[in-house]
């Protein structure tokens, strides 16, 4: 069975940057995509970045666009979102989740995934 641990949660200032991790065991990942998903209070899971492990090419949301950067150590099955000048609107538990084919076009539907980390607080102070 697949389990993604999430790691490097924190409390930072505004403008400050955190590196989240997602560790993965129990599968072959060569094919998976890994996504990153976030959840504030009394609001959706959203989708902020996704990485496809067979080509490494990667999808954001707009919100996060020029601002974080996901990216994988296939060595270490470890994808990673390095978060750089965040805002008090960043703050949210962050979950990395995986689906074990590519997705494209659905590649931001968290229903389509299989598998979830249990998450990392993200607290970003104004």
């Amino acid at each position: 069975q697949v389990q993604l641990v999430e790691s490097g949660g924190g409390l930072v200032q505004a403008g400050g940057s955190l590196r989240l991790s997602c560790a993965a065991s129990g599968g072959t990942f060569s094919s998976y995509t890994i996504g990153w998903f976030r959840q504030a209070p009394g609001k959706e899971r959203e989708f902020v970045a996704a990485i496809r492990l067979s080509t490494g090419s990667t999808d954001y949301a707009d919100s996060v666009k020029g601002r974080f950067t996901i990216s994988r150590d296939s060595a270490k099955n470890t994808v990673y979102l390095q978060m750089n000048s965040l805002k008090p609107e960043d703050t949210a538990v962050y979950y990395c989740a995986s689906k074990s084919r590519p997705l494209y076009s659905s590649v931001g539907d968290r229903y389509k995934y299989d598998y979830w980390g249990q998450g990392t607080q993200v607290t970003v102070s104004s």
